[in-house]
């Protein structure tokens, strides 16, 4: 089992930054894809971003492409999800999450994932 825990999450002003980390303990492992979602009230959960075991490689939704990062501390077994010119409609729950697995063919798909942390709110005002 892996659990994770998300912190980071709050209220900022549109055009602010937040940083989320997710530190994952249990039987983790440095191989794992780790990734994060969103949900906003009344939407499906939507990706937003992976990263893989080696963290060379990083995958982004359309959606916040050029204004996320995602990046590991393998050491820490803790992913970050850096935001930089929030958008009120970026206003979700983010939740962290492992896969078991190093690659995927659509990283999108959240079925392909095993574990899940319990959400952090992130509300943009405008």
């Amino acid at each position: 089992q892996v659990q994770l825990v998300e912190s980071g999450g709050g209220l900022v002003q549109a055009g602010g930054s937040l940083r989320l980390s997710c530190a994952a303990t249990g039987r983790a492992s440095s191989s794992y894809t780790m990734g994060w979602f969103r949900q906003a009230p009344g939407k499906e959960r939507q990706f937003v971003g992976a990263i893989r075991g080696s963290g060379a490689s990083t995958y982004y939704a359309d959606s916040v492409k050029g204004r996320f990062t995602i990046s590991r501390d393998n050491a820490k077994n803790t992913v970050y999800l850096q935001m930089n010119s929030l958008k009120p409609e970026d206003t979700a729950v983010y939740y962290c999450t492992v896969g078991r697995f190093d690659y995927s063919t659509n990283y999108a798909h959240d079925s392909i994932y095993d574990y899940w942390g319990q959400g952090t709110q992130v509300t943009v005002s405008s």
